[in-house]
């Protein structure tokens, strides 16, 4: 498959539709602006970027920029909606389990109720919110992976915030050898639940989702928003330049 490079990660240049035809097996990673600059710092989380199967460009900021490159993206793929789109996609195809983990208590369980109401079956088998810190507690994680194994889900989406979301998949999916595919979806099962609403479409076609994101929460935003992702600007100067350089190739 044709890939768009950006810094020192390579975004598949695929629609929606196409993703859809094509994805049933392997780990799914949706990289935007804050992921590309914690894949200049954060070794660990470039190794699993590495491994991971499937690519997607989350950011219509990606995206516009993308322009700029030889091989342009055709289009950003936000991992909230294109999540609605894989379900309604797969509703009648008993092939699709899906196990929903993250978010807050109560609210997976929400998500998974409204998903299956929608569907008109029971697409998601299961969902658990995990508690704080659920990823350094041993017994936590023996009890998740007992959950998913018994559901009999084949699709798990992680919701828990990056990196933590991506390094948990890679540190535990073998426990849990019957799940063909696994997704990092950051905030999804809380849009999907009802618990938070996503940016109105005109700031989806603008480019702003994460502007509006910043309005609801702007002391947990700011410094994501104006202070860590501005060094992406820099770091994509530099490759527009030709003088950007991988910090790990060495």
């Amino acid at each position: 498959m044709n890939t768009t490079r950006f810094l020192n990660i390579d975004i598949l240049a695929l629609t929606q539709d196409e993703l859809l035809q094509k994805l049933d097996k392997g780990v799914l990673i949706t990289p935007n602006v804050d992921h590309l600059v914690k894949l200049q710092k954060d070794r660990t989380f470039y190794g699993l970027y590495r491994q991971a199967d499937w690519l997607v460009c989350d950011s219509k900021i990606l995206y516009l920029l993308s322009k700029l490159l030889k091989r342009p993206l055709p289009e950003a793929i936000p991992g909230s909606s294109f999540f609605t789109a894989f379900y309604m996609h797969h509703r009648y195809d008993p092939w699709c389990r899906i196990f929903l983990l993250g978010a807050k208590e109560g609210v997976a369980v929400k998500a998974m109720e409204r998903i299956n109401e929608k569907v008109g079956r029971q697409i998601v088998v299961g969902a658990y919110s995990p508690s704080m810190g659920f990823e350094k507690n041993k017994d936590e994680n023996e009890h998740i992976y007992k959950v998913i194994n018994a559901s009999g889900a084949n699709v798990v989406l992680v919701g828990v915030g990056c990196p933590k979301q991506e390094k948990w998949i890679f540190a535990h999916k073998d426990r849990m050898p019957e799940v063909d595919l696994w997704m990092a979806l950051g905030a999804t099962i809380d849009f999907e639940s009802g618990n938070v609403k996503r940016a109105p479409t005109i700031f989806q076609k603008l480019a702003l989702e994460w502007f509006y994101r910043f309005l609801m929460e702007p002391k947990r935003m700011f410094k994501r928003y104006f202070v860590d992702d501005m060094l992406f600007f820099y770091y994509f100067a530099k490759q527009l330049l030709g003088i950007y350089k991988n910090p790990f190739d060495k």
